[in-house]
């Protein structure tokens, strides 16, 4: 066993039989668990604005143009990158709509909240 850090995104791994890798980052794991409706429900709670659709979380922002609506894009480019999360984003003028989920985990993760709740910090600077 040959233990290395992935350069991609500079976590532990361990190397076993016939390259195959296992994570050892237990918060990842933890964060990449999906939740059920009722902790999505509890979470939600917390985020106004912010609501669930299948297996995302949404939340429409209104900007007074275009150019404020792409500035508050921009600033979404950092934490997102930190995070390793990256939303789903459509832009209509000076409209941006976020949906985010866990591709990786099939649903709705801890991770998608953390995320939005910087969305949501980002946003109220505005």
């Amino acid at each position: 066993m040959i233990f290395s850090f992935d350069n991609f995104t500079a976590q532990p791994v361990y190397y076993i039989a016939q390259n195959s890798m296992i994570e050892i980052d237990n918060i990842n794991n933890k964060n990449n668990m999906v939740l059920n409706e009722t902790e999505v429900r509890q979470k939600l709670a917390n985020l106004p604005n912010w609501i669930s659709s299948g297996q995302t979380i949404n939340t429409t922002y209104k900007f007074k143009d275009f150019v404020q609506a792409i500035e508050f894009v921009n600033r979404l480019v950092a934490p997102s990158e930190k995070a390793s999360h990256h939303p789903d984003i459509s832009i209509s003028y000076n409209r941006v709509t976020i949906h985010l989920t866990t591709h990786d985990a099939g649903g709705i993760t801890q991770k998608d909240f953390d995320l939005a709740q910087e969305i949501a910090r980002i946003a109220d600077s505005f």
